[in-house]
């Protein structure tokens, strides 16, 4: 049984995160998409928020479950057996920064094992960050984040 792993902070869940997923899900008996908790970080969702919107965007595939974790990447990875980590590719910017953190996670954890997936050309421009920008200017992020997240989204920014 195959058990790969796609991790990040996910605040909040794009639409290109979905893309991954779903994509991911096809090669592997069991995707876990783990939720990185960093205390030092501050995130627009909790990681219960979180975790709840993962769920809920990704109750229609059968492999998927969510998770959350602290500390090394390599540690969590070691601990809970998997087999792979998925990574998603939009730019050689990412590229060369996955790469990175694939030599040293494999470093600290011989293995670690990293399967990169290329973002869809029309999502290469999605990503939390731009997503929380547009929010933070009273944007629309309509089509970039699945339904669910844009209704918690706009339930979070109306307070």
């Amino acid at each position: 049984m195959k058990k790969f792993l796609f991790s990040g902070s996910f605040d909040p869940i794009t639409n290109g995160h979905m893309d991954i997923i779903e994509r991911a899900a096809l090669l592997c008996d069991k995707l876990v998409v783990g939720i990185i908790t960093n205390p030092s970080k501050h995130c627009m969702f909790s990681t219960d928020e979180k975790i709840e919107m993962i769920r809920k965007v990704t109750a229609h595939i059968e492999n998927v479950e969510v998770d959350n974790f602290g500390g090394l990447l390599a540690d969590y990875v070691r601990d809970k057996q998997f087999d792979g980590v998925v990574r998603g590719l939009r730019t050689s910017h990412d590229f060369d920064y996955e790469m990175q953190m694939a030599n040293i996670n494999a470093r600290l954890y011989d293995k670690f094992e990293s399967i990169f997936l290329m973002a869809r050309p029309e999502l290469t421009y999605v990503s939390s960050s731009n997503i929380k920008e547009i929010i933070l200017f009273k944007g629309n992020v309509e089509g970039l984040v699945p339904d669910v997240v844009l209704e918690e989204i706009k339930k979070k920014t109306q307070k």
